[in-house]
């Protein structure tokens, strides 16, 4: 039997409209493909969001 890990998949929209998915876990800066403004920075686990980024839905 597999576990289940703890990191999901995101929907995150930027300030400019791009929507696009993300990895919750994920180690290196996230930046927005369109605008190239950061969407997401590295904590030690999970992601934290920048301020311009809005979290629009949970991937399953």
């Amino acid at each position: 039997m597999k576990g289940r890990t703890k990191s999901q998949f995101w929907r995150v929209k930027c300030a400019c409209g791009n929507e696009q998915n993300i990895f919750s876990a994920a180690t290196t800066p996230v930046a927005c493909l369109v605008c190239n403004a950061p969407l997401a920075t590295p904590r030690g686990g999970r992601v934290q969001l920048a301020e311009k980024a809005t979290l629009v839905k949970v991937l399953e």
